[in-house]
């Protein structure tokens, strides 16, 4: 049983769902179309002080390293509570939301328990009003131990919960501690994104390295950029992809690309070919990223460094967040409370989450984990220094944002606009305000003002 930090495998989840996102988009526009199937109006609900046993089988849809992490702890709810049964399988993160969206149109072939990520969490919520189980009257309790930002993603607008965060993905700014000496750049020093701006001038000019990777057809940079801001596609129901905070964030990105800051690279394995390759000096990305430097680049040992995002303005929030799932009862479930009890046994235990984050590297949204020597310990990959206590530090610290069931859609078609800026040029505020407009068109939402 692995528990070395050097062996931590986070995941990479997070950067594969952009790659469904298009056909998760289509699915949930279909449903929101569909009438009958498995959709409810209002749907069924778990209550504190109900009496139902904890007992009999419950089944789990998850992938990868979550289904790993719970097929382990399985046992030891199966212990805690004779007379139950955990089936986790795993489905495979390719064809997981078309088939949790299916089941959830149609009614039919759900487990007790989804795996969502949080990201994607609220279009279900939206579109299938009686898909997933409310859990507000059990899961309300445990608000205050998770980070706002996750929590935001498990609540509707009337702050009805629907399911317990899991992991998250609070960024952070990795760097190249032996680039960022040979530049002569304290990596301390950078405070906002116009210091990042000017060290990656000066690294370029050093070294010869560009400064981070960015795919142009998927990027995740835009969104953390909004989210750092306080905001996605959507505040307060209203389209804001082409508002102030938006162009700003966009024309970061122009303006690094127009200095020829960025090396593009298509998807994960670009990203990681290319910080193997050490074609960069920083990765802004999330917690998770760090088991795959430990996991796969283990030569670059003591090689790299974690300081808080720049800022946009001196003083300002220096996180955000990429990635991060959720455990919800499928509304179809027929043994609903044995499935919450396991859900709150996995995610509401902070010994069990810092099983995960040793064993999985699935960093906890929950709070009391993130206290945990185990976080703050010195670590050996990162010279010695804490870098886990870094993300802790920011978790609770991530803006929560407005996340809607037309998300994918708006996805879809910023991912296109980011494009259009940083290989083609374009100006920001006119290529979206182009954006809003067909977003607007999409959804029927307004733009906001």
């Amino acid at each position: 049983m692995a528990t070395d930090p050097e062996r931590m495998n986070f995941g990479r989840r997070a950067v594969l769902a952009a790659g469904v996102a298009g056909a998760v988009s289509t699915l949930l526009a279909a449903a929101g179309c569909a009438t009958g199937g498995g959709v409810k109006k209002t749907g069924p609900t778990l209550k504190a002080g109900e009496s139902d046993a904890i007992k009999g089988t419950v089944r789990v849809w998850s992938w990868d390293m979550t289904t790993k992490a719970l097929k382990r702890l399985a046992p030891a709810f199966e212990q805690r509570y004779p007379g139950t049964k955990v089936e986790v399988v795993d489905i495979g993160y390719d064809n997981a939301y078309d088939k949790i969206t299916v089941g959830l149109k149609s009614g039919t072939g759900l487990p007790d328990v989804l795996t969502v990520e949080g990201s994607r969490l609220p279009g279900y919520i939206g579109v299938f009003r009686g898909g997933l189980y409310d859990l507000t009257s059990l899961a309300g309790r445990h608000k205050a131990q998770f980070a706002p930002a996750d929590w935001r993603n498990v609540t509707d607008e009337q702050g009805k919960v629907f399911a317990l965060p899991w992991d998250s993905g609070p960024c952070a700014l990795y760097y190249r501690t032996d680039m960022f000496e040979k530049a002569g750049i304290d990596p301390n020093s950078i405070a906002v994104w116009d210091d990042y701006v000017r060290a990656g001038e000066r690294l370029k000019s050093k070294t010869g390295k560009k400064l981070l990777v960015i795919d142009p057809q998927e990027d995740s940079t835009f969104p953390m950029l909004l989210q750092q801001q306080g905001q996605r596609y959507f505040k307060n129901g209203e389209i804001v992809v082409a508002d102030q905070r938006a162009v700003r964030a966009a024309t970061l990105l122009k303006t690094l690309a127009d200095k020829d800051l960025i090396a593009f690279e298509k998807g994960w394995d670009g990203l990681v070919a290319a910080t193997k390759a050490g074609k960069v000096a920083t990765t802004p990305y999330a917690a998770w990223w760090s088991g795959t430097l430990t996991d796969e680049m283990k030569e670059l040992k003591g090689k790299f460094g974690v300081v808080p995002l720049p800022a946009f303005d001196p003083g300002g929030v220096r996180t955000s967040n990429n990635g991060g799932s959720t455990l919800a009862v499928s509304g179809h479930s027929a043994n609903a409370r044995t499935a919450w009890a396991f859900i709150e046994f996995a995610l509401a235990d902070a010994g069990n989450q810092v099983s995960m984050l040793k064993n999985e590297g699935l960093f906890p949204a929950y709070l009391p984990a993130l206290k945990d020597p185990f976080v703050t310990a010195p670590q050996p990959y990162y010279g010695g220094k804490p870098a886990l206590k870094v993300f802790a530090d920011l978790s609770d610290k991530v803006p929560p944002v407005e996340d809607t069931k037309d998300g994918p859609k708006a996805r879809d078609i910023v991912n296109g606009t980011l494009s259009g800026i940083l290989l083609h040029g374009k100006d920001p505020k006119r290529a979206l305000d182009s954006a809003a407009k067909q977003i607007a068109a999409a959804t029927g939402r307004p733009i906001a003002k």
